[in-house]
This record gives C-alpha cells, sequence and structure tokens, in this order.
C-alpha cells in the first residue's frame, strides 16, 4: 500500500510531513527564529524543497544499498 503524504504548516510553525489517512507525521521541520529571519514568507516553500531532497537522497541510498548488496552475492561466486 502506498501511502497518501500531505505537507501542512502548524499554528505553531512547524511544518510537518505527514500521511493523509490517519495524519501520522513522517517529517517535522522547524525553523529557528534567526532561520525564519533568513527566509522570510519562504520557509514553506523551503521545507517542501527540503523534504523533496531528502527523499530522493534515500531513494539513492536505497538503490546502493540494492546494488551493493547484488555485488557481494556476485563476489561470492566461484566461476570454475
Amino acid at each position: 500500500m502506498i501511502a497518501t503524504l500531505e505537507v501542512i504548516q502548524l499554528e505553531d510553525g512547524e511544518i510537518v510531513l505527514q500521511r493523509v489517512e490517519d495524519s501520522a507525521r513522517v517529517v517535522t521541520i522547524r525553523f529557528s527564529d534567526e532561520a525564519r529571519k533568513f527566509v522570510g514568507d519562504d520557509e514553506l516553500d523551503i521545507a517542501k524543497v527540503m523534504i523533496q531532497a531528502g527523499i530522493q537522497a534515500a531513494a539513492q541510498i536505497s538503490e546502493q544499498r540494492v546494488n551493493n548488496d547484488n555485488n557481494e552475492d556476485d563476489a561470492d561466486r566461484v566461476l570454475h
């Protein structure tokens, strides 16, 4: 089953990636006051980019692990 996710900004300023089905939080981003001054009104857009980058990085890491596991399996084989 593939979860449907949404990005929302809570009243306290936290930005949350959560499952639509049960509102379970997957990722929470909280900007410091200093960071908020720097990003201004763009904090939701920046958080979305951060989440996307994290998803892409996780996919690449997962793919590398699969490739490494496959290469290790091949290395264990002895050809005669």
